[in-house]
């Protein structure tokens, strides 16, 4: 009997192993060759794709046609999955890949039309872009050719690989109007909705200014003094938790000449007199990383150009980066991109039809109710139509590229108000010493926006334009600059430009008086805040609860001693950080809990609206109004101790009851996860990318959730660029036997300083012009 089993055990090690083998050799046929020659009617000279041990390719061609090409190849090999995610995902067709599973999603997005919208500007285009872009399309799909083997994705899904198209490039960058300004018309919604539910006080209460306003100028919104409403018809029912809306945004700051210094970590320091720009862009987290290493070198009007930094797999630019004369970063704008227009009985409707494939041949059509302000979606059961940046001509278009040319701030300035892209924080300086900020998008030219519904009398023909007009700071008297998604323009002009989800500020707060707390900076400093977890914004939070638990020493003597040593930060190791966080959290759904529930009765939610509750919420636990007293709770105190009771009930849930195991670092773990591993758990290990500790938080710089935060961390000096750094939590490839695929991920979340620029040159390959 012993035999057999020995034997049984035996076979299964030998199929398990069988069975491995199989699986590498089939995910090896779809691994990239990255040395070797080629030849292309693409190219008019020789295309060199170079990498280096981090996989970063390096590309060096004639012409900017010719490192579209060489750019687009690079990414046709090693992220064309991932651009084909971004351009169905936009367009509403990953239903063609996923079947019935993506069809609500791809109805959701094709209610903005982007294929359409995409193909209509691309026609509009001149005629070099046009070029361009055919030209990175023709990269891609002779980079993709070069493989050979459908990768492992549609291999699983029974997918075709479709060729990429130039519209597709414009999807992609439509991918992230979707990803950065959502909330924007969502928020809106959603306060439409509490003003039909409650009134236009409940409204203003709930979107009251902060006391964290960290404006460039310094100027304050008047703070709130229209009292608390009563809080009607509120309902017992279980307590619902409120999600929040993810702060899709960043950070990123700059100093003047006069503040910058630069040399080895633990070596001499010299000062510089070149501006420097720290940039770490907030976005949801998955394996491959969304960013893509890349630097281009090629002759433009006679000059040699070399621009280093990230693009976006699926587009032609580099996205943040350098050209040595300049260095540059985003942060997401949060300006009022986007009114519902309320239609009237006169107001012109027409019904289109949108055909969505599905596998095997099939389709289902989705029925769309457009107007001439914009598809038209019903909100409590009233008719609104979305009127929105991303609809609209000057949406999206090339001219981002023209930074690659910029010599001086003043150029990168000049260039800001063309680009078509999400409106973003432009930070920039140069190698001279100036530093500036510049709203860079799309903005309505519409003169007033609006957060609540716009009657469509008032509609504005100047929707239809862009904002050439917008406010900019250079070189500031304090040598300092910084945004972090929070209101950055006047008190004067925000009524012009308005607020689209802005942050609470105590993130842009916190950055803004650490830049206060030295004279000079090397790019070490600069890391050192981007890493910067304190926990300055919870302080409040942790005396109320600290009181709180005090009232019984006896029963909450443990609970006492982690608050008590909780470092004052999201430290990995910090108990007290997860109890004052969870604590918070369950005192908002406690709160409002009764609006969330009447809110989905209306398919809407306040989940884009809970990050402007923190001033009401202290006015609430300050002032406590009996009509704010849950059904549940028979007063204010009984209702702040069942928020610490679910707190830790939730946890205990979760975690299991040994409080160790409540460390932030276990609770916020980052878990950066591939599509398909939850699908497949036998392959997770094979595609995600390792688990790490927790480090970081939201409203503080350094912002991190399981999987949300940093997808890159930046500093340059341009001239110096020898100590700039760019970090990425992922690998460049998306093959997960590629070995890049987690390079450079170990460096970020161990906090080291990943170099900007290319290192020594490992692979190469050589595409030479057909004739």
């Amino acid at each position: 009997m012993f035999k057999v089993i020995k034997r049984l055990l035996l076979l299964i090690v030998i199929l398990g192993l069988a069975s491995t083998a199989v699986v590498y050799g089939v995910l090896s046929l779809s691994l990239p060759a990255l040395d070797g020659n080629g030849r292309s009617n693409a190219v008019v000279e020789p295309v060199k794709i170079s990498r280096d041990a981090l996989g970063q390719a390096v590309i060096n061609a004639n012409s900017r046609n010719d490192a579209a090409y060489g750019l687009g190849y690079a990414h046709g090999q090693d992220r064309f999955f991932q651009m084909d995610l971004l351009r169905r995902n936009a367009a509403g067709e990953l239903s063609e890949l996923f079947g019935q599973a993506a069809l609500g999603l791809d109805k959701k997005m094709r209610f903005h039309q982007l294929r359409k919208r995409s193909q209509i500007i691309l026609q509009t285009l001149p005629e070099a872009d046009k070029q361009l872009l055919k030209s990175y399309a023709q990269g891609v799909n002779e980079g993709l050719a070069q493989v050979g083997y459908s990768s492992f994705e549609y291999l699983l899904t029974g997918a075709a690989q479709k060729p990429w198209q130039s519209e597709d490039s414009l999807l992609v960058i439509f991918s992230m109007y979707l990803d950065l300004q959502s909330a924007t018309f969502e928020r809106d919604q959603a306060l439409i909705q509490i003003e039909q539910a409650y009134t236009k006080q409940m409204v203003d209460f709930l979107t009251q200014p902060s006391k964290y306003q960290a404006a460039l100028d310094g100027s304050k919104l008047a703070l709130y003094s229209g009292g608390i409403p009563t809080f009607p018809n509120q309902t017992e029912h279980i307590v619902k938790s409120i999600e929040a809306n993810q702060e899709r945004g960043s950070n990123n700051w700059a100093v003047t000449g006069a503040l910058t210094k630069t040399g080895a970590v633990t070596g001499a320091l010299t000062k510089t007199g070149a501006g420097m720009v720290s940039d770490d862009m907030h976005l949801s987290m998955a394996v491959p990383v969304i960013w893509y290493r890349a630097q281009l070198n090629y002759m433009h009007s006679g000059e040699q150009t070399q621009v280093t930094g990230v693009s976006l797999p699926g587009a032609p630019a580099i996205v943040v980066g350098t050209n040595n004369n300049v260095a540059w970063g985003f942060t997401n704008g949060y300006l009022d991109t986007a009114d519902w227009v309320v239609l009237n009985d006169d107001s012109k409707t027409w019904q289109v039809d949108e055909p969505i494939a599905l596998p095997d041949g099939e389709v289902e059509n989705y029925s769309l109710i457009l107007s001439e302000y914009g598809p038209v979606k019903y909100i409590n059961e009233k008719p609104y139509a979305l009127s929105w940046a991303a609809h609209q001509p000057y949406a999206v278009n090339m001219e981002l590229l023209k930074l690659e040319q910029a010599k001086t701030v003043d150029d990168a300035l000049a260039v800001a108000s063309d680009v078509g892209i999400p409106v973003q924080n432009l930070m920039v300086v140069d190698s001279q010493g100036s530093a500036a900020w510049k709203n860079m998008g799309g903005i309505p030219a519409r003169k007033a926006p609006s957060e609540l519904g716009v009657n469509a009398d008032d509609y504005s023909a100047l929707w239809q334009q862009n904002e050439l007009q917008r406010p900019f700071i250079k070189n500031p008297q304090n040598g300092r600059l910084w945004t972090g998604n929070s209101r950055v323009v006047s008190a004067e002009d925000d009524a012009r430009f308005g607020n689209g989800g802005y942050a609470l500020g105590a993130r842009s707060s916190q950055i803004r008086d650490r830049l206060f707390e030295k004279q000079a900076f090397a790019e070490s400093d600069f890391y050192a805040l981007q890493l910067d977890n304190q926990a300055r914004f919870l302080m409040p939070w942790h005396a109320l609860l600290l009181k709180q638990l005090k009232a019984d020493t006896t029963k909450n003597q443990q609970y006492i001693t982690a608050l008590e040593n909780w470092q004052q930060c999201a430290c990995s190791t910090s108990i007290g950080y997860t109890l004052v966080k969870r604590y918070r959290d369950e005192v908002i759904n406690i709160l409002f809990s009764s609006m969330e529930d009447e809110l989905n009765k209306q398919q809407g939610t306040l989940k884009y609206v809970k990050r402007d509750l923190e001033p009401a919420v202290w006015q609430l636990i300050n002032n406590r109004p009996d009509t704010w007293i849950n059904p549940q709770f028979k007063s204010w105190d009984e209702q702040l101790q069942g928020a610490f009771s679910q707190t830790i009930t939730k946890l205990t849930e979760q975690f299991g009851n040994n409080v160790q195991n409540w460390q932030w670092g276990k609770v916020n773990e980052l878990v950066i996860e591939h599509p398909f591993a939850k699908q497949m758990p036998l392959l997770a290990k094979l595609l995600n990318m390792p688990t790490a500790a927790g480090f970081g938080d939201s409203y503080m710089p350094a912002v991190q959730g399981r999987s949300f935060g940093a997808s890159q961390r930046f500093i340059a000096q341009p001239g110096h660029l020898e100590h700039a750094i760019m970090a990425i939590p992922g690998g460049q490839s998306g093959h997960p036997l590629s070995e890049f695929y987690r390079a450079g991920f170990s460096d970020y979340v161990e906090g080291k300083h990943t170099p900007l620029l290319p290192q020594e040159l490992i692979h190469q390959i050589v595409i030479k012009p057909t004739r």
